[in-house]
């Protein structure tokens, strides 16, 4: 059996079927449109993960958009979640571009591997357990091929939950009690850091639960992690 690679995680999330609610809904927005893209040729297929595959930093998040990542094919693409994050990973000196609308605008990520808990759209934006338990096998690949990963940004508790089974599940130790997500929380979990945010949701950018300035101090946060690594 030849070795894994992301290449091959990859090929094998784009062409997965494991759940069929998730197929059924991906694949009817995808025929159906939103009208304000009903020009766009959907992807409507699982969205894989993207980013440096030498990468120091991974970030997880829950699930593609419906009309984003669904639509583009590229995680956190073509939605405001993505216009928040993005914005971030480029003042940080994570991302070449504050934007990214479509796989060919040119994004391109530097340090920074970008994957998600659930790899289909889900209905009202909430996957099921066994949805969860299906997609996990992938993010613990890119774990253990990310061999250079010190830190993981983790959006959203319910990121953070679908990690730490994977950190547990190839190998690692979690402490006990488990850590409780909070916004800022940072935990030692060696060989690498876990640090928390709220998700960059449209629900949580405009109620003002998560701004521009507080998740721009999470990416300056995880430069301060790697300066001490690379300081040892």
């Amino acid at each position: 059996m030849s070795s894994d690679s992301l290449e091959r995680v990859v090929a094998e999330v784009v062409a997965c079927r494991r759940c069929p609610r998730l197929v059924r809904y991906r694949e009817r927005v995808a025929r159906t449109k939103r009208a304000a893209f009903r020009d766009w040729e959907y992807w409507g297929r699982p969205v894989p993960g993207f980013g440096d595959p030498d990468a120091e930093v991974l970030i997880i998040g829950l699930a593609p958009a419906a009309h984003g990542g669904n639509r583009t094919g590229r995680t956190f693409t073509g939605d405001r979640s993505g216009e928040f994050l993005y914005r971030a990973l480029h003042r940080a000196g994570f991302a070449n571009q504050p934007t990214s609308t479509s796989k060919d605008d040119g994004l391109v990520l530097r340090d920074c591997y970008i994957a998600a808990a659930v790899r289909c759209a889900p209905p009202q934006n909430k996957p099921t357990r066994i949805e969860f338990a299906r997609c996990q096998p992938y993010l613990e690949r890119e774990v253990v091929l990310l061999r250079r990963l010190r830190v993981v940004v983790v959006l959203g508790a319910l990121a953070m939950q679908a990690f730490l089974r994977a950190w547990r599940a190839t190998g690692h130790d979690v402490p006990s009690p488990v850590p409780k997500f909070r916004h800022g929380g940072t935990w030692l979990l060696p060989p690498i850091t876990l640090i928390a945010t709220y998700h960059p949701s449209q629900r949580n950018t405009q109620t003002g639960r998560l701004t521009q300035p507080m998740l721009d101090r999470v990416f300056e946060s995880v430069q301060t992690v790697r300066s001490k690594d690379h300081s040892r």
